[in-house]
């Protein structure tokens, strides 16, 4: 039985704060006292952020995108080309390509990219979802942005396959990307430059039932 060092409360934060990506003990270690020596109104505004995070968030009924709102707002913004449509894996990659200040159109957030081995079938994808606002009519195009990755180009054939009996342009982003990086990581010039450089994905041609 190992011995306590400090108070229970502290090791339970210690503990919480490295579940988190990206952390590990001595970072958790150092917020944690962090916060300890702070004042009482920053932990508790903290703590109210948290709490907030939960229960004042949903998905945009149209692009699937964490918003407070339904539509969101990029969604709702009359300013929008929303005969565009950029397709990415997860809000994240929202917030980088926003950085870039280069695209103006709508988005539609995957929530992953497929990956068999993790269990991240095409199914629990928003895939679906899509293909019933391409289906719809007022799309002219639409731009893969999924992470290039070997599960992120899966991803991008499967949807420019499933789009194919639609009469849209689907294109993917330019390969300035870093192969095997994320979005999330790269710089707004990047992100920028393969917007501009996006390339045509062509498919043959399907019937409404899928039939080449």
């Amino acid at each position: 039985m190992s011995m306590r060092i400090t108070a229970e409360p502290v090791e339970r934060l210690i503990e919480e704060f490295s579940r988190l990506p990206g952390i590990g003990p001595k970072t958790a270690s150092r917020l944690t006292f962090w916060l300890l020596r702070g004042g009482d109104e920053q932990a508790r505004s903290l703590a109210d952020a948290i709490r907030e995070l939960k229960e004042k968030t949903t998905l945009c009924s149209q692009c699937f995108n964490i918003t407070d709102t339904d539509p969101c707002a990029i969604c709702s913004n009359p300013n929008r080309d929303h005969s565009v449509i950029c397709v990415v894996e997860e809000p994240l990659n929202v917030l980088a390509i926003e950085r870039a200040h280069e695209y103006r159109g709508l988005y539609h957030v995957l929530h992953g990219r497929i990956s068999p081995l993790d269990g991240l079938t095409p199914e629990k994808l928003k895939l679906q979802e899509l293909r019933a606002r391409v289906g719809a009519g007022g799309i002219g195009e639409v731009i893969i942005a999924t992470n290039p990755t070997t599960e992120g180009f899966a991803t991008a054939h499967y949807i420019s396959r499933i789009l194919s009996q639609f009469p849209v342009k689907v294109t993917r982003l330019a390969h300035g990307l870093p192969m095997g990086g994320d979005l999330d990581y790269a710089d707004e010039v990047t992100i920028s430059r393969a917007l501009q450089g996006r390339q045509e994905i062509t498919e043959p041609r399907s019937d409404q039932n899928g039939r080449r």
